[in-house]
């Protein structure tokens, strides 16, 4: 074989890495959950896409790494993983991490954001709580959409005598009436809903959390943008975020933002879903 021959042979060999190579994901389709403020949620004047705090670090660190990111709404929480799965969508920007899912994602370590879930009572409770030993025998609550730790999950099933409610707004609810002693919520989420509900005068947060739960960036084995390199910058970047103070910043903005939303009365969407 002559070295023209023998060139373009090579050539053609290394033409598809070259192409991965030049090929630099330059625009991600993201979703997540719709309804997990001040995490994630539906933008009420345009519901086609999600805001919230793990949107506002996302298109933070995205920008820094030349990447256009938009999160889009794709339904509740387990259709926007199915999109995600699928390849359809690219990333899940509050992936709760799960053995059985990493046969379709890839998480990126660490997490975006963590969410402590703490102890909530009446000021007023009697209750007297060190670590989570102390809620065995009394009746609590949790919502239904609450994204504990599968450890968490377990332990609490066996060992804590937990009402499931729709939402943590009737959780709270049966808190201020008497009907439980303590509701588990998310740090946040919970200050933001005892303040939209006007309870929080009424309800303290006691400082240990009982579980540690972290959302997390995952890239659907199936995206086009999955690579070594976006990996790898996205692992960089979640290293970096927590001595940055962006993620405080985010969060503190995005209770007010929701709480604002909440205190206005409705408005027409300027466009709505497609699903």
């Amino acid at each position: 074989m002559n070295l023209r021959l023998i060139l373009s042979a090579l050539g053609l060999a290394l033409l598809p890495g070259l192409s991965v190579a030049a090929g630099k994901c330059e625009r991600l389709v993201v979703t997540g959950s719709p309804d997990a403020p001040p995490y994630l949620w539906q933008d009420p004047q345009n519901p086609r896409h999600l805001i919230g705090a793990s949107a506002d670090l996302l298109q933070q660190v995205a920008g820094e790494l030349g990447i256009k990111v938009e999160l889009l709404y794709a339904g509740k929480r387990a259709q926007a993983l199915e999109e995600v799965r699928s390849g359809r969508m690219d990333m899940l920007a509050d992936a709760s991490l799960t053995v059985s899912e990493l046969e379709t994602l890839d998480y990126i370590h660490p997490s975006l954001l963590q969410n402590d879930y703490l102890v909530w009572t009446r000021k007023d409770s009697p209750l007297v709580y060190n670590d989570v030993q102390d809620l065995q025998g009394h009746p609590g609550a949790l919502s239904e959409k609450s994204r504990i730790t599968s450890a968490f999950g377990l332990f609490a099933e066996q060992q804590l005598t937990l009402v499931r409610t729709a939402n943590l707004t009737q959780a709270l609810q049966k808190l201020l009436l008497g009907e439980v002693e303590y509701v588990l919520a998310g740090r946040y989420s919970g200050m933001a809903a005892a303040q939209t509900l006007g309870m929080a005068n009424d309800l303290v947060a006691r400082a240990q959390p009982v579980d540690k739960p972290g959302l997390f960036l995952a890239v659907s084995h199936n995206s086009a943008c999955n690579d070594p390199w976006l990996r790898g910058q996205l692992a960089k970047k979640m290293t970096e975020l927590p001595a940055s103070g962006l993620t405080e910043a985010a969060l503190l903005r995005n209770i007010e933002r929701w709480k604002t939303q909440l205190s206005q009365p409705p408005q027409p969407p300027v466009s709505a879903p497609t699903q």
